[in-house]
């Protein structure tokens, strides 16, 4: 009788602890190089509320003065050569392409970054419906990918952004 009533005790506990998930509040992304890129840097992710998400980072090893494609994509690997191992864009809700101000588009839709004149790219932006770890939207785990051009933020699927310079794998930090 007594190990019926711990069983079912640690049952309940493991349950209830399941339905009272505390989600990750912090993550980081280390961006590195391509093959034959110099593109690299760091983007933190900080949770604001409930249904926001701050990014920010800082990338150097740019072209001058010049916009490039920065998503987040489907699967945390970076370890091909050409960064294609992180697969298409992240795209839970099977929405359009489309930019950061755009009502329909993937959740791994971030932009452009924008160079300055050292090659160096300083990212701050603020996204609803994106989470570390929710079910359905969560970003920790997947890749963020920085490409060779300009987003257009309108061709379908990926905003003709080009290849892949850089490549991180978003971690959760707290």
């Amino acid at each position: 009788m007594k190990l019926f009533i711990i069983i079912t005790l640690l049952i309940f506990s493991v349950s209830c602890a399941h339905k009272h998930k505390v989600y990750s509040k912090k993550g980081i992304a280390i961006m590195n190089p391509t093959k034959g890129s110099k593109v690299k840097g760091v983007i933190h992710f900080e949770k604001l509320d409930d249904h926001k998400m701050k990014i920010s980072g800082v990338i150097t090893g740019l072209k001058a003065n010049s916009k490039f494609g920065f998503h987040i994509h489907q699967k945390g690997d970076c370890s091909s050569d050409d960064g294609k191992s992180a697969g298409g864009h992240f795209n839970p809700k099977e929405k359009s392409h489309g930019g950061p101000e755009s009502k329909d588009r993937h959740v791994g839709d971030l932009g452009n970054l924008q160079s300055n004149e050292k090659g160096v790219a300083h990212y701050d932006m603020v996204f609803e419906h994106m989470s570390l770890g929710h079910p359905g939207y969560g970003i920790a785990g997947r890749a963020v990918i920085i490409h060779a051009d300009e987003d257009d933020l309108k061709s379908q699927p990926t905003g003709n952004a080009g290849a892949r310079k850089a490549c991180g794998v978003i971690g959760v930090v707290e």
